[in-house]
């Protein structure tokens, strides 16, 4: 099933037009759907035309869930990494550049994105074993990640699902090191229904017999059962946030708690309490995949682990300038009602939340609860700006997003653009009053604009 709006919408495309992988993927986007049309087949038959690269992958962890899935992929790269391992990482959808889908493991260092000559060879060897016959772009991709990640010598790889998780195209793993599902939320209920019960079933779709589980917070108990019920039928050892391990914070140190006992490590760099049971997840999950953990790396990769547009605040480039000095930027791509509660709570964490105003730079998708994300923040917001997502043909226009805003108790207005925006802050702001706090939010498409458009894309 696909939904129309998300079809017509395609992902960020790059501004390097000499890049011969976009050249390529805007090639095979013209011919094919650009959505998710949720099946096994298509992609099954490409992979065996391709001699099944799946099976030839280096031990994987596959990540699951509505929220927090990325921060757990990049806590467990973190976690590899600092341990000396070669990581190679699949994530989706991409900020600025598709290579950012494709990070390859490197010995002795952290991964780098794919590159360019190396993924427009593997687009091009795929669309001629395609040889035409229907297929979506995102499982195009998916098979260039097994055929690039099979080429490739690493020692783990860790591989984000795309969409839910039964039909993901990346639900060819026959079987995983580790699965680990984190927080589920309602998202994407075109395709995975309208209750928190049949995502769940999506979500646990990812589970393999006798393949270790690992269970991330869940704030909602009929998921979670949903989770711990499929993982009891197929025989999968299973560690549950809550039951088997937890995170909390104690005198400025992260106490992680465990079956194996308890280690003091150091907060996580990524902001937000929520990243505690993230960073948790990841601990138990890389090893349950079958690799040590050692306190020293374990505070190591704590202190290094990177996620971009995920509460990340901007220092450098051109739009941080615009506005008063002193002033904070921050950027987070989350889109749905439980994101941004998260985000609300991030926020309210912040020490001087009392005395420096917050604005919200917003844009969103048609396919989202925009007045659902906006309802997160009342009470917290002195003023929200609406603006387009021009980078996808499905973003909600800013008048309609603005009244969406107001209906959650905020106050509004709609603008041309985030430039717009910071440069009215900048020019007008009351110097008697303290700098404002500014984020950008509700959309990963936006996110990612933001990032290229500042000068600081993903590295």
């Amino acid at each position: 099933m696909t939904n129309p709006a998300e079809r017509q919408s395609p992902p960020l495309f790059s501004q390097d037009t000499g890049s011969e992988a976009e050249q390529e993927i805007d090639r095979l986007m013209t011919l094919h759907p650009k959505g998710y049309d949720l099946s096994l087949d298509r992609i099954t038959r490409l992979l065996e035309k391709l001699g099944n690269p799946q099976h030839r992958m280096p031990p994987i962890i596959h990540v699951a869930g509505t929220n927090g899935k990325g921060s757990c992929a990049a806590y467990c790269r973190a976690l590899l990494e600092a341990d000396g391992k070669s990581v190679h990482v699949h994530t989706s959808p991409h900020l600025v550049r598709w290579h950012e889908r494709f990070r390859l493991g490197r010995r002795g260092g952290p991964g780098r994105f794919v590159e360019d000559a190396v993924l427009a060879d593997a687009l091009r060897r795929i669309s001629a074993a395609n040889d035409g016959q229907t297929i979506t772009v995102f499982e195009i991709l998916t098979a260039a990640m097994f055929l690039i990640f099979s080429e490739h010598p690493a020692d783990v790889a860790i591989v984000e699902v795309g969409l839910g998780g039964r039909f993901d195209a990346t639900n060819v793993i026959a079987k995983p090191a580790a699965t680990v599902i984190m927080p589920i939320g309602l998202d994407h209920e075109a395709y995975l229904g309208d209750r928190i019960e049949l995502i769940a079933m999506e979500k646990a779709g990812i589970i393999k017999p006798g393949v270790p589980v690992v269970i991330g917070f869940q704030d909602n108990e009929v998921a979670r059962e949903v989770l711990v019920e499929t993982a009891a039928r197929n025989g999968c050892p299973t560690a549950v946030y809550g039951q088997d391990f937890l995170a909390y914070e104690e005198h400025g140190r992260m106490v992680f708690q465990s079956e194996s006992g308890l280690m003091d490590l150091p907060m996580p760099r990524l902001p937000g309490r929520h990243q505690l049971a993230n960073a948790a997840a990841a601990l138990v999950t890389v090893a349950a995949a079958g690799f040590t953990m050692r306190q020293e790396t374990a505070e190591a990769a704590l202190q290094s682990v990177e996620w971009p547009a995920r509460m990340q605040r901007l220092t450098e480039g051109r739009f941080p300038e615009l506005l008063p000095p002193g002033s904070e930027l921050w950027v987070d791509g989350g889109h749905n009602p439980h994101a941004a509660m998260m985000i609300a709570e991030t926020l309210a964490g912040m020490q001087d939340r009392t005395e420096r105003p917050l604005f919200l730079i917003a844009g969103m998708l048609n396919t989202k609860d925009t007045t659902g994300y906006f309802r997160a923040f009342e009470g917290m917001i002195r003023h929200v700006f609406t603006v387009p997502v021009t980078d996808s043909e499905a973003g909600v226009d800013p008048q309609a997003l603005a009244r969406s805003a107001t209906n959650a108790g905020l106050s509004a207005q709609p603008m041309k653009n985030v430039e717009e925006v910071l440069r009215l802050l900048g020019e007008g702001w009351n110097r008697l009053e303290p700098p404002p706090r500014v984020l950008i939010g509700g959309s990963l498409y936006l996110a990612g604009a933001v990032l290229r458009d500042n000068g600081t894309p993903p590295q």
